[in-house]
């Protein structure tokens, strides 16, 4: 019998606890021989990520115990971890350990096997990291991105492509790495050798371009002792992201570029540069068959041996399609997926991936491309309740300012057995995602399903400057960031309470990151919401670009902002921290207190501009967290202050389901 109860009360079963335990998704897909590796999150296990392989047989098994942590921190957001390949006597797989960032060279299946360091540590600034490695064991080498702090200061650091020995000699000895690209790039991905071992293709970029302003994919001759020559530019420029470059198996250059605006893939001979006529389109389409690059070595394509390519694709969500580069015809994969991560591989007429759905969590799904069946081969998505407590969204277009298109998914309330009363509206937090040049995805999220089987709405916004949908969308962002962003959540926010969705008097803002700048920005320049929860936020704009982050994004807000000595006004006039007398509505502020991305000096400022101004308020920081919470425990505190200041300004009661958040004025 369904019970009447008022929105946000109802019981859920899906309590904080449930929602910490399954964050996260599996990352970083490949074969070692026939086998199916990938990473994946453990929360409960102090957030860290293992790596994991499926055996012939189809058990899972994890490479390395706790506490080894498969994690790079190139660029700070990561990169590839971990390459593999089949010996004879067993796998040989190289990682990044997050805890020293060194790589180590192991072999699961000899007896008695230890991880084996290949590389030293620099007591220099942030020392020695390393992204993106590909075996070349006939060179008894692994290639992959180093970055190399040169000095104390964030900026102080440079990046070329490295060949590491694997026989252990550079484990002490910085001089035994030899470098291979000749440093004059800011940033660079790892390097993809022909199937001839004549030629090796990176992608570079430099300061102020992020990578989806603009990349040069770079080719240089590989010589005979293994050096590189010259590097040359093939494709891209200031204006022109190219995401990502491999080689098909008959020698020929593919890479994705959005030079029609949109990300597209190409094909093209290695001596064509110059030769536009020569580099071919090979599925002209308006979507994405790429998206930013905010880790060094994320794939949304991958060649096979029979000429066809595995591509993740589409407009707003993404399908995994196999394209025939011949006719440009792309026959999409069977199964329930909705949406498919930047991670794909390949082997023989396999395809391996990421997948999830709104009634699935991401879960790794290989596609046989002989007979098109497509089945899950490891994290397979298990529902840890009842699924009717799960939410069901909407895909919902909105318009803002000047009749301009926002994209948006709408989470209702939802429970099988309570409902609300007929004459009450329900509450909804607007979701801003990170980034800000991201997007958020049509999956199943616990953490959403926590607030919608209570009662509670949610709507998560792609806003403009949001990625999957072309380049005009995310250039709605340039320069307006603090502007479009904000107005595109309210518009949201706004048109579900005109409609008769949403309660006026109860809508709230939350986001991370960059989501949470955009949460600050709303509270500090709008009457819209009643509430907000910011994380780990940027609030201090002109602290942001003049040194208190990390380098890879030292310079964005030039593109997002305008440049700090140009429009210093603009700077001011945008940050929360400047602003924080505008702030009438009470919030929750969580913050990492190891995070160098949005570092906790700026959270302290804030808070300190708002001391004694009477807004109730609540500030909690984690020890050990750092830009994005991993840890089950944070996670679990997180939510659960969240729901408890919702509770308390909406006047929603709980019960004591969950710990009453202390709010200070």
């Amino acid at each position: 019998m369904t019970q009447t109860r008022p929105y946000g009360s109802w019981p859920s079963p899906i309590d904080a606890e449930l929602a910490a335990a399954h964050d996260g998704a599996p990352g970083f897909v490949g074969f070692v021989g026939a086998e199916t590796w990938w990473t994946e999150p453990r929360p409960t296990e102090a957030g860290r990520r293992a790596l994991v392989r499926r055996l012939p047989d189809g058990e899972e098994r994890t490479v390395l115990p706790a506490p080894w942590n498969v994690r790079s921190r190139v660029v700070e957001y990561g990169g590839r971890p971990w390459t593999g390949t089949e010996r004879p006597d067993g796998p040989l797989v190289v990682f990044v350990d997050f805890a020293d960032q060194r790589l180590y060279a192991y072999e699961p299946d000899a007896p008695g096997a230890e991880p084996r360091p290949l590389t030293p540590v620099s007591d220099t600034g942030g020392g020695l990291r390393w992204a993106d490695p590909v075996l070349h064991t006939d060179r008894n080498e692994v290639w992959c991105v180093l970055e190399e702090f040169t000095g104390d200061a964030p900026t102080d650091v440079r990046r070329v492509i490295a060949a590491v020995p694997l026989d252990g000699s550079a484990a002490g000895d910085r001089g035994a790495v030899r470098e291979l690209s000749d440093g004059r790039h800011r940033f660079v991905t790892g390097p993809r050798l022909s199937p001839d071992g004549t030629h090796a293709a990176w992608i570079a970029w430099d300061h102020p371009r992020m990578p989806w302003d603009g990349t040069e994919l770079t080719l240089a001759d590989v010589r005979d002792d293994g050096t590189f020559g010259a590097a040359r530019t093939f494709a891209g420029g200031p204006d022109e992201s190219v995401a990502q470059v491999e080689w098909a198996h008959d020698g020929r250059l593919l890479f994705s570029s959005d030079r029609t605006g949109w990300w597209n893939l190409y094909r093209a001979d290695p001596d064509a540069a110059g030769t536009p006529a020569r580099i071919r389109p090979l599925c002209p389409r308006e979507e994405e068959f790429a998206g930013p690059l905010w880790q060094i070595g994320l794939n949304w394509f991958a060649p096979l041996e029979s000429g066809l390519i595995a591509v993740v694709h589409g407009k707003g969500a993404t399908t995994l399609g196999i394209l025939d580069p011949e006719t440009g015809e792309v026959v999409g994969a069977a199964g329930p997926w909705t949406e498919w991560t930047a991670t794909v591989a390949a082997h023989g007429s396999r395809v391996a991936g990421v997948a999830a759905s709104p009634r699935s969590a991401y879960e790794v799904v290989e596609l046989d491309t002989c007979t098109g069946h497509a089945r899950v081969v490891g994290a397979a998505h298990d529902d840890p309740v009842d699924p009717t407590y799960y939410p069901e969204p909407q895909i919902r277009t909105f318009y803002g300012p000047a009749g301009r298109e926002i994209h948006a998914h709408i989470y209702p309330p939802h429970h099988p057995g309570h409902t609300a009363p007929d004459d009450e509206l329900p509450p909804y937090v607007v979701w801003a995602h990170g980034g800000p040049t991201s997007r958020s995805p049509l999956v199943l999220d616990l953490a959403i399903a926590y607030f919608t089987s209570r009662g509670i709405g949610v709507a998560e916004v792609n806003y403009g400057g949001s990625t999957g949908y072309g380049r005009a969308y995310r250039n709605r962002l340039r320069e307006q960031w603090g502007i479009t962003d904000v107005e595109d959540c309210a518009a949201v926010a706004l048109g579900l309470a005109d409609e008769g969705t949403a309660d006026r008097a109860r809508l709230a803002i939350r986001g991370g990151s960059a989501g949470g700048w955009t949460a600050a920005v709303s509270l500090t320049s709008t009457d819209v919401y009643a509430c907000g929860t910011i994380s780990y936020p940027v609030l201090d704009l002109a602290a942001f670009a003049s040194g208190e982050t990390h380098d890879f994004e030292s310079r964005y807000l030039e593109s997002l902002v305008g440049r700090l000595d140009e429009v210093p006004a603009r700077y001011a006039e945008r940050s929360p921290v400047l602003h924080a007398e505008l702030i009438t509505a009470p919030f929750l502020l969580l913050q990492g207190l190891d995070d160098v991305v949005c570092p906790p000096a700026q959270s302290e400022r804030f808070l300190a501009r708002m001391e004694g101004r009477g807004v109730p308020h609540a500030y909690i920081a984690f020890e050990g967290e750092g830009h994005g919470f991993r840890r089950a425990d944070t996670m679990v505190r997180a939510l659960e202050a969240e729901l408890s200041l919702y509770a308390q300004v909406f006047r929603i009661d709980l019960a004591g389901r969950v710990p009453t958040l202390e709010l200070a004025k």
